[in-house]
């Protein structure tokens, strides 16, 4: 799915919607907006707030005669291919998207989440402000998953670091691992709601997913590709990966008392070199991924 999102005056609310009705879109009312109108090829909203959200499986026309018609500047495409280096995916309004947090971190869990989104629902996160979590502040994490859960089936796979280990060195490759987490929440979502598409960041070959889909995702239309966060349904899959990332590491630093650093840097070597003095080594392979060269640094 992709959208076009803008803001205009509460004056300009006429003059947009003449210029919808003269491309033959069907209006009906809705909460918290002026008005929605409807075509065969995209969905536009305009807020009590001045917004203007255009959502379709192609909305580069639509969005660049708004932009002719209003003279206006500084647009926000959300879900949007702009990479022309990028295939063009044609992304259904109701799919989903999935994302994984921890990958990177010596301490901590491998967080793979599944978020299934629609049209009701994809207005709701993208004015929340949802994106890629990389771009948004730890501290505001919380408030942003609460505001997915409260509005999307989703789905969160959370593999603590000592079942982490025992699957990685089971499959030997994180891809099959990550494949794995991947498939766990897909089928996940789809034993609540059926859905015929999902995407998910590239991280290698998608036949590693597929394979990984057991009856329930057998027939699913699966996609990967790169940047693929730039998704509605994905970064909020981000989103909630994350959150229960930072869950992990905040348990793990109450139960070792000693706040867990994120990453892999010298300050995780040295965190991790605290903990087996104070416990064990053997005892850190419940922390932390035994792959990572920083456990054979300790």
């Amino acid at each position: 799915m992709n959208c076009y999102s803008n803001k205009f005056a509460k004056s300009d609310e006429s003059k947009l919607k003449t210029f919808f009705e003269n491309n033959g879109a069907v209006f009906s009312s809705i909460q918290n907006a002026a008005w929605r109108a409807k075509t065969s090829s995209y969905t536009a909203t305009f807020y009590n707030t001045g917004k203007l959200l255009i959502q379709g499986s192609d909305v580069t026309k639509i969005s660049n005669d708004v932009d002719a018609l209003m003279g206006a500047k500084n647009t926000a495409a959300v879900s949007t291919n702009k990479d022309k280096t990028l295939p063009e995916i044609n992304i259904p309004i109701c799919h989903i998207g999935t994302d994984e947090s921890g990958k990177g971190d010596f301490f901590g869990p491998l967080v793979v989440a599944a978020v299934l989104v629609n049209e009701k629902n994809a207005e709701i996160l993208i004015s929340a402000g949802i994106k890629d979590c990389k771009k948004i502040d730890d501290k505001n994490i919380n408030k942003l998953a609460a505001v997915i859960k409260n509005n999307c089936v989703f789905s969160v796979v959370t593999i603590n670091p000592l079942k982490y280990n025992e699957l990685y060195y089971k499959l030997n490759n994180l891809n099959h691992l990550l494949a794995w987490g991947h498939a766990r929440a897909i089928e996940n979502i789809l034993e609540k709601e059926n859905c015929d598409y999902a995407l998910s960041d590239k991280f290698g070959d998608e036949k590693l997913i597929k394979n990984a889909l057991m009856k329930k995702g057998k027939n699913i239309n699966l996609e990967q590709r790169c940047k693929a966060e730039s998704d509605i349904a994905v970064a909020a899959a981000s989103v909630i990966a994350r959150e229960a990332f930072l869950k992990g590491i905040s348990e793990l630093s109450l139960k070792y008392g000693v706040e867990i650093p994120k990453g892999a840097s010298d300050k995780v070597l040295q965190t991790a070199k605290i903990i087996a003095q104070k416990s064990s080594k053997e005892e850190l392979k419940n922390a932390v991924k035994t792959h990572f060269k920083t456990f054979s640094q300790i």
